[in-house]
């Protein structure tokens, strides 16, 4: 049968890939069909057609897999935050862990590799510490909405639309996130609403109110507040701060990065203090972290501690150990193994991130590690020493060329590699299998309801 655009056709889904697509095959051409679960039959439109493949948009599920449940949320199968609210949280994991093998089989050549059951979040709402709401001057509408005239086409705060840069979801609510960061949401979207200025056009480049961002500290249950704006205005952002921790007593701190860059990036080029401190503070088992506005910081606290412990299970220390870290952020692991290590050394590009760190340290005090400020490809091959173990915690684009040759000419006997994306993960692994071999992998969910998995893999010299 030959596939084209526009065709309707019937579907049988029987697996899922990565990025959280169902996949259908005809004649053993294989067909992409978003919000798809292995078990559903539905009818499908073609949107795309490839070479290699199809992706489709369903029209009807005709008959739903027994995995599919009820989502509670509204938005859900139209906004950006959540892919798989729709099926059951155990074969959210059981897929996510599929996906891992799949990419270290497809795209690392690597076969026979243990890789254990993923390791569940404790909550699957209500997880997230940071939520990043977006304005536009474009609301994209629900199809319930589209024939309500009194909606304004020209404001929204919420979350992407999956596929467009431009439009936003107008939400009153997300339950990733705690129900207090909800109501400031609310209360935020009425005050921007009121105050006579627009948000922000990523096609006009126009517009005041860009980003509100909240962040939230589980152990002392205290929030910070981010306004995102295009330019300077304390007249409207004083008397905001002012209101929000009147209304909200766990508000703690009020800050508003400005910036005047076109690119969608909520990081301002300054920050300005409104009310209260300039951080929060969060305690990961005996450990107290700093987080300021833009510091990068796990969004599922309870997940962390689990993905730090497998960091340090598979690090199997002594005591004896000096171990180096790639690209070590904050510091969260190099303090995370400190009291088992004879000494860590981080290498971080970022120099807020290395300042962080080095408080982090300093607060905790840990007077074992290090940290080196630099690009990894100039500062990796200035170590000569070879470490007893090698964390590698790359950013979603995994390891440069370069710095996997460099990593080889090491020579460590032990590495391991904390992923946030199965692909990269795979491709580096395949790139070093003929030195290392993978002897464990762990998945860890960070981010229910999303196709998304945290991997930590051990790998040995051979």
């Amino acid at each position: 049968m030959t596939v084209r655009k526009g065709d309707q056709i019937e579907l049988d889904i029987s697996h899922t890939g990565f990025g959280g697509k169902g996949i259908a095959k005809i004649d053993g051409f294989a067909i992409f069909v978003n919000q798809a679960l292995p078990g559903d039959r539905v009818l499908a439109v073609i949107v795309k057609k490839k070479k290699s493949h199809a992706e489709a948009r369903i029209r009807e599920v005709l008959s739903p897999s027994v995995f599919r449940t009820n989502p509670p949320c509204p938005y859900s199968g139209f906004c950006g935050g959540c892919t798989w609210q729709f099926l059951r949280y155990d074969k959210q994991i059981e897929y996510k862990r599929q996906h891992v093998v799949e990419a270290l089989q497809h795209i690392g050549g690597i076969d026979d590799v243990d890789v254990m059951p993923t390791l569940p979040s404790e909550a699957i709402f209500a997880y997230r510490n940071k939520m990043e709401f977006s304005c536009s001057d474009r609301r994209w509408v629900l199809p319930a909405q589209l024939e309500d005239e009194t909606i304004a086409r020209d404001f929204a705060l919420g979350l992407h639309v999956p596929g467009t840069f431009d439009k936003v979801l107008d939400i009153d609510a997300c339950l990733l996130q705690p129900g207090r960061g909800n109501e400031i949401l609310r209360f935020v979207k009425s005050y921007m609403q009121n105050s006579g200025l627009p948000a922000y056009g990523l096609r006009s480049h126009e517009g005041f109110w860009r980003f509100l961002i909240v962040r939230h500290s589980l152990t002392n249950d205290q929030w910070m507040v981010n306004i995102v704006t295009s330019a300077e205005n304390m007249d409207v952002l004083k008397p905001l701060a002012l209101e929000l921790v009147g209304t909200f007593p766990d508000i703690k701190a009020v800050v508003n990065n400005i910036t005047t860059r076109k690119s969608g990036v909520a990081v301002g080029e300054f920050e300005i203090p409104l009310v209260g401190r300039d951080h929060l503070e969060e305690h990961l088992g005996p450990y107290r972290f700093a987080i300021s506005a833009n510091s990068f910081f796990q969004t599922n606290t309870r997940g962390a501690v689990r993905l730090y412990d497998t960091v340090k299970e598979f690090a199997a220390l002594t005591g004896r150990e000096h171990v180096l870290d790639l690209y070590s952020g904050t510091g969260t692991i190099p303090i995370w193994l400190s009291d088992a290590a004879a000494s860590v050394t981080g290498i971080e590009v970022v120099e807020a991130a290395v300042a962080d760190a080095r408080k982090n340290c300093g607060q905790n005090k840990v007077s074992n590690c290090n940290f080196i400020l630099g690009d990894m490809r100039v500062v990796l091959p200035e170590i000569k020493e070879k470490p007893d173990v090698l964390v590698i915690d790359p950013p979603r684009t995994g390891m440069h060329p370069d710095v996997v040759k460099k990593v080889l000419e090491l020579g460590s006997p032990r590495i391991v590699y904390v992923s946030c994306n199965p692909a990269t993960l795979a491709r580096d692994a395949g790139l070093m299998k003929d030195a290392y071999g993978i002897k464990r992998v762990r998945p860890v969910d960070m981010f229910p309801h999303t196709y998304h998995i945290e991997s930590v893999a051990c790998l040995e010299r051979r």
